[in-house]
């Protein structure tokens, strides 16, 4: 038996990650967090920022690699719910290239078959914007007063043609209670 896939998909400071840690922390399950993060944390910096590269055609030098990264990032994920792991992944999943490209398609070639929630995570630009300033990541993040133009590219690519299981505003919810929200979808509780 496979284990289950959940993805979270949003705009960076939406609240994935945090959403992330309450999904291994409250659900019954072996569950990793295969996300955006821990797969570019094994990226060499040519790659950077690897499957976080943002909306808008901003880097068409590094766009040639994402279907392959893709492809390995999701054969990856399938190959951990083969062996019967729950996998959680935050990711912000878009389509707004440079060249057409859309890691959906990949998505769903890679796992195929198996076990998957997509769901959606939004937060208020507002929310993501006091969330940035408050923590830039030593200039990793755009910051600064309004909303930067590739923020607002992120607010509006990341979610375009998508269809979820469920979307969670996690600029109202805690952590904790969107995961209880995802339980019954994970067949917890039934």
């Amino acid at each position: 038996m496979a284990g289950r896939i959940l993805i979270l998909n949003g705009a960076p400071r939406a609240g994935k990650t945090s959403l992330a840690r309450a999904v291994q922390a409250e659900m019954p399950g072996q569950w990793i967090n295969w996300g955006v993060d821990a797969f570019n944390a094994a990226l060499p910096a040519a790659l950077m920022p690897g499957i976080g590269l943002r909306p808008g055609g901003e880097r068409p030098d590094l766009e040639p690699q994402m279907r392959r990264l893709y492809a390995a990032y999701f054969a990856a994920m399938a190959a951990l719910a083969r062996q019967d792991f729950d996998v959680v992944a935050d990711l912000g999943l878009h389509a707004d290239y440079a060249s057409p490209f859309d890691p959906m398609d990949e998505m769903e070639r890679a796992l195929s078959g198996l076990a998957v929630t997509l769901v959606g995570v939004d937060c208020a630009l507002d929310i993501i914007m006091a969330r940035r300033n408050a923590d830039p990541r030593g200039g990793f993040y755009a910051v600064g007063p309004g909303i930067p133009p590739p923020v607002q590219r992120w607010q509006d690519a990341v979610h375009a043609h998508k269809n979820y299981a469920i979307r969670l505003d996690m600029g109202v919810l805690t952590p904790e209670a969107g995961a209880a929200l995802l339980a019954p979808l994970l067949g917890v509780g039934d």
